[in-house]
């Protein structure tokens, strides 16, 4: 029955939605209040429904309904709780439902947190997203539709995907969804502004909150898939270029683009055609990302559907969303051109710059990605493209990238001179040359010519931001007098910095061994000494596994016992590597067992030094920290506001 009422409900979802995409739209069209004022409600209702229809879904797996499919082929009696309520987004079907309900849960949230924008920007915005929702829940409905029965049922399920039954997969999804998602709400305002004609500073205000927002779950989820690969998958990597990695990476990277767009949008008019154009395309770019996971194309880990079905569907949505983003640009293309005069030592040519490098690499990720599904859907070939390809043609742009950071924070809006200029840079300049040169010296075992660009690029995003600080503060102004905005903009610089120490010295200072290891074995390692113990036997709530120890002990005698495992799971019977880590701020040691090599008791082993790695993801939580804050700068909302009362009183004058 439950079941029953889940489908229905998501029938129900599916009308409103189709409501939601029409009526207000019409409505502010056409200046007809009383269905301009239905948007809200109906989104309201509109989320209701598909949260009754996903809690019935999570009903299932809590109750063992193997009644239901999905449930059936990704759930088990023995699963703990954790993984049967995250297991609900587990596989294809589920993780689609999620996707539905996150999008209604920020349309929930602009419902909401649209108070000051008008309303007929509001319903027009309301009902964009309505349409991106029809879309998904008639892909939902017609194809992978999570309450279909299953006759006659099994007795017992198939259980969940060993490699996703981990903390990781209660928190890396819905936070990677929130952002991919996210990104449908300033594609929605954009979309909605050119509708209405009023592609002016206030569409780019209203926007700004939103995308940083979006930007801030999509950092956080790609550092939380990273983490969780870097301990699961028992090599000791932290990004694999993974065709899905890199579908999550393509809209952060042209996000990025856009909230820097969006800033020169708003203060100096500028950038329209090309801000409107970059939210289009990180929301198809966020869809493209679904189309790969979803269609079966590619072999990932993260792939979920084989159905040629689902993938057709998916990339006729794609067109269809893109193409007509696409035409009603290029109708509204003379009226949202900027006339706004900078010159070339300006704050807005540094901007400028950073787009253009943020959309090259962007478009070299895309092309390395779907280059090869291209070759073989064409039949010319199979090829394979892999990190060396990414690491040649992405890491060059990351260096004058960084640069421009330090750089593009102390130029002046509209014009500047180099006599200005000049004196900011050469401080700074100077200062992170020594630091950086001095710190791959000091605190690293060699000294190398990248770790020093790497470093001397790190303490000049710092030094740069801390000398734009003391710039703003040297009149007397008070420290927390400052926007949340520009402190968000600094933490976003320094978090920037730190993940760059972080890339740089885990890449050319991580050390490994993969050894064969009998008891009391000893293998040195980055100045610490590994002695294996022997294994154990252990059973866990759903798999039985080998359980090592390893004794790590440093030169002065401190003494760390890790214990990596290799599990065999009860129903799918998949051995999987359980490597046992420990953290520092300066260093990961990392063990994971191999295989069993003699009856003896020798193993292979796998040991790794993995120095300022959690730095990567510090790094992200800084800038995800940053994002935060500039969307809670108040001014946003006084602005807004602000504006409303002038649209009242032109209305009244009117």
């Amino acid at each position: 029955m439950i079941p029953e009422l889940g489908h229905i409900a998501l029938i129900i979802s599916l009308l409103l939605a189709i409501v939601q995409s029409i009526v207000p739209l019409i409505g502010a069209q056409n200046r007809i209040t009383p269905w301009v004022m239905l948007a809200r409600p109906v989104a309201r209702a509109q989320f209701a429904f598909i949260l009754i229809s996903y809690l019935a879904l999570t009903y299932t797996f809590l109750t063992h309904d193997f009644t239901v499919a999905y449930t059936a082929n990704h759930s088990n009696t023995q699963l703990p709780l954790i993984y049967l309520i995250s297991g609900v987004w587990g596989a294809h079907e589920g993780s689609l439902l999620l996707w539905g309900l996150i999008l209604s849960v920020w349309t929930l949230a602009v419902t909401y947190f649209s108070k000051s924008v008008p309303e007929v920007m509001v319903a027009r915005v309301i009902s964009i997203l309505g349409m991106v929702s029809v879309g998904f829940l008639l892909f939902m409905l017609m194809t992978s539709n999570p309450f279909e029965r299953m006759v006659p049922a099994p007795m017992e399920g198939r259980d969940l995907n060993p490699l996703l039954q981990d903390v990781g997969l209660a928190i890396h999804p819905p936070m990677l969804y929130m952002g991919y998602v996210g990104f449908a709400v300033p594609f929605a305002f954009a979309i909605a502004a050119m509708l209405g004609g009023q592609l002016d500073a206030a569409w780019a205000r209203w926007s700004r909150p939103w995308t940083n927002v979006a930007w801030l779950f999509l950092t956080l989820g790609i550092a939380l898939g990273s983490w969780w690969a870097y301990y699961e998958l028992g090599w000791g990597g932290w990004w694999f270029w993974d065709p899905v990695e890199n579908a999550s990476f393509l809209p952060w990277l042209v996000g990025t683009a856009l909230m820097h767009s969006l800033a020169v949008t708003e203060k100096r008019a500028a950038f329209k055609a090309w801000t409107v154009l970059l939210a289009i395309f990180t929301f198809s770019l966020s869809l493209l990302g679904t189309f790969l996971v979803r269609s079966g194309v590619l072999t990932s880990v993260h792939a979920f559907a084989s159905d040629p079905e689902r993938g057709v569907f998916i990339l006729m949505f794609l067109v269809l969303v893109v193409g007509s983003s696409l035409a009603l640009y290029a109708w509204r293309a003379n009226s949202i051109r900027s006339r706004v005069h900078f010159e070339i030592i300006s704050r807005e040519t540094a901007l400028l710059v950073n787009n253009v490098i943020l959309v090259v690499a962007a478009a070299s990720v895309l092309l390395g990605t779907l280059y090869p599904l291209i070759l073989d859907a064409l039949e010319l070939g199979k090829i394979s493209v892999g990190p060396p390809y990414f690491n040649s043609v992405f890491i060059p742009l990351t260096a004058p990238l960084v640069l421009l950071l330090g750089f593009g924070i102390m130029i002046r809006w509209k014009q500047d001179t180099l006599a200005n200029l000049l004196p900011k840079l050469i401080l700074p300049a100077i200062l992170s040359l020594v630091a950086g040169v001095t710190f791959v010296l000091m605190f690293t075992p060699g000294f190398n010519y990248q770790a020093v660009l790497g470093m001397v690029l790190a303490f000049w995003v710092v030094l740069s931001s801390a000398n734009d600080l003391r710039s703003r503060l040297a009149g007397g102004r008070r420290f927390w007098s400052l926007p949340r905005s520009y402190f968000g903009m600094l933490l976003g610089h320094i978090g920037i910095a730190v993940f760059v120490v972080g890339i740089t010295l885990v890449s050319i200072y991580s050390t490994e061994k993969d050894v064969r290891m009998q008891i009391d074995d000893v293998v040195e390692l980055g100045g610490y000494q590994f002695q294996f113990k022997g294994v154990d036997e252990v059973e866990g709530p759903n798999y039985t596994a080998a359980q090592g120890h390893v004794q790590v002990t440093d030169d002065g005698g401190n003494l760390i016992l890790l214990e990596p495992q290799k599990r065999v799971y009860l129903v799918q019977k998949s051995p999987m590597t359980e490597a046992a880590i420990d953290a520092g701020i300066t260093r990961d040691l990392f063990v994971a067992l191999g295989e069993k090599l003699d009856e003896e008791g020798a193993w292979s082993v796998r040991v790794y030094h993995k120095p300022y790695i959690r730095w990567i993801w510090l790094g992200a939580l800084i800038m995800s920290i940053g994002g935060l804050l500039a969307a809670m700068d108040k001014r946003y909302r006084k602005l807004a506001a602000r504006q409303v009362a002038m649209d009242k009183n032109l209305a009244g004058a009117g």
